[in-house]
């Protein structure tokens, strides 16, 4: 029996050793170099943080691009989904009432013009970004609202689309937040 506890002692002590000390530290250690230190790439206006890179806001006045809508309300301590299949009920009429809303909001739009991420939420309800042809489908409505040129939010969409890591990781993106802080700043 002896000879079964002192092996095991030892390695609960190394364990405990390596898995509550070096390796968080090394953990630790990796996302200091991460930006943000590993507290979130946060994004500012004069100074003040207004939000994160990482994590979707809640826009729905006409004068701002619209962010995906999320299943948990944007609350980032509750990521998530809705659960709902596609064939709930409960699930079509909210996602049609999504769309009524969008082309109330957006006139001259036709319901096949919409892209499905401005009426679905994503898997953990916290989407920042759109593509960019939800992005574009928005022109008029805010060109409207600001009275402001259609090339003018052409040219801020373009000039904000990300494209994929490498080429290869990811989708050709619009960070929304960052999109509707630089729509702030055009003269009207």
């Amino acid at each position: 029996m002896k000879q079964n506890i002192l092996p095991a002692i030892k390695l609960t002590v190394v364990c405990i050793i390596f898995f509550m000390g070096i390796y968080p530290l090394f953990i630790w250690g990796i996302a200091q170099a991460a930006p943000g230190n590993g507290k979130g790439e946060t994004i500012q206006v004069n100074g003040k943080v207004v939000g994160y890179k990482l994590i979707g806001q809640k826009f729905t006045d006409d004068k701002y691009f619209w962010s995906r809508p999320s299943a948990v309300d944007y609350n980032a301590a509750g990521s998530g989904g809705s659960n709902k299949g596609p064939t709930n009920p409960d699930y079509l009429k909210t996602v049609q009432d999504r769309i009524d809303t969008f082309l109330v909001h957006n006139p001259g739009i036709k319901k096949e013009e919409i892209p499905s991420e401005l009426v679905t939420a994503s898997g953990s309800g916290l989407d920042p970004d759109l593509s960019p042809a939800a992005a574009y489908v928005q022109i008029k409505r805010i060109a409207k609202t600001r009275n402001i040129s259609e090339q003018q939010l052409n040219d801020l969409i373009a000039k904000n689309i990300q494209q994929p890591l490498l080429g290869l990781f990811g989708t050709t993106h619009v960070n929304v937040l960052q999109l509707n802080i630089q729509l702030n700043e055009i003269k009207q």
